[in-house]
């Protein structure tokens, strides 16, 4: 199954959005979502502090960065 991780924080509302989309591609695609807050790591606030909300693919490491739709994150997941 295709494990996918959406780096995000509290109180952005672009994550929300990001996570949305996400939930809607449960009918097409099946994975595994994890949700990482930025904000209880230093290093992860160093590399995603002004990028995200960012989808990662453990698979390969590919990251999809905001902004995106439902199309292009399909394609990034499939």
């Amino acid at each position: 199954m295709q494990q996918l991780i959406l780096y995000t924080t509290e109180g952005c509302h672009l994550c929300d959005e990001a996570e949305d989309l996400l939930k809607q591609l449960e009918s097409v695609k099946e994975y595994e979502l994890q949700l990482v807050d930025i904000s209880f790591s230093g290093e992860l606030m160093t590399i995603y502090g002004i990028r995200i909300p960012v989808v990662r693919r453990t698979d390969n490491g590919n990251e999809l960065g905001w902004p995106f739709d439902r199309a292009s994150l399909l394609a990034f997941v499939t």
